[in-house]
């Protein structure tokens, strides 16, 4: 580039009315990056202004012109190859968190479907649900149902919970919100979307369990 015109004499450079601030931004715009290197005046300009005195920025101004150091034809900005290298990286690491966010999980759990639902009324995180359900581990034992026959099957009740919560297993709260009103379904859960590894001693559910479910989704209440 054709040499630029000083902005300050070398008097008012190294005075109080001239900040360390424009003597960076002036350096770093018209010099080469050999002098800026030399001079160790690479980098953000708040970075420089702080590592700076005023008398030492005041002398890399003087020298800038007495050695003619400029900046050539073509050679980058480094304040702009900073702009851009900075951009570039805050681009990188959002795109990587898009594609983290993206990633989907796999579902531990099966599901068959025994009888249609509505299509129509499917739960949302929140609402309460109610439903009528047996469990059993997979030699077919029954460790838990609110389901009843005979006499008693009038007063049965419907287990009610908040779906989405964390209220129940995982592998309920993930599958309760694939079913719509009416519909009757068996799901085979996983021990990672279940009990996990500790069981749950008291139901007699062993470690590591995979559970079993005939779950029948009554209602929906938003």
């Amino acid at each position: 580039m054709a040499e630029p015109e000083a902005p300050y004499t070398d008097e008012q450079a190294a005075g109080d009315g001239v900040s360390k601030k424009d003597l960076v931004n002036f350096i770093q715009g018209c010099a080469s990056s050999k002098f800026l290197i030399e001079h160790k005046l690479k980098g953000a300009v708040k970075n420089v202004v702080k590592t700076k005195t005023k008398e030492q920025l005041a002398a890399a101004y003087k020298e800038l012109f007495t050695a003619k150091a400029f900046k050539k034809e073509g050679e980058e900005d480094d304040v702009e190859v900073k702009k851009v290298t900075e951009k570039t990286e805050k681009l990188t690491v959002e795109r990587s968190k898009s594609h983290e966010d993206a990633v989907v999980e796999t579902p531990r759990y099966i599901k068959n479907v025994l009888k249609k639902g509505d299509k129509i009324n499917y739960p949302k995180k929140g609402d309460t649900v109610a439903c009528y359900y047996t469990g059993k581990l997979q030699d077919g034992t029954v460790f838990d149902t609110n389901v009843t026959t005979g006499r008693r099957a009038s007063k049965a009740q419907p287990l009610r919970f908040k779906v989405g919560t964390g209220q129940v297993i995982r592998g309920w709260d993930e599958a309760l919100l694939t079913m719509s009103t009416g519909e009757k379904a068996e799901l085979t859960i996983e021990p990672a979307w279940a009990y996990g590894k500790k069981g749950m001693p008291e139901a007699k559910i062993p470690p590591n369990a995979t559970l079993v479910f005939e779950v029948e989704l009554k209602s929906v209440v938003n």
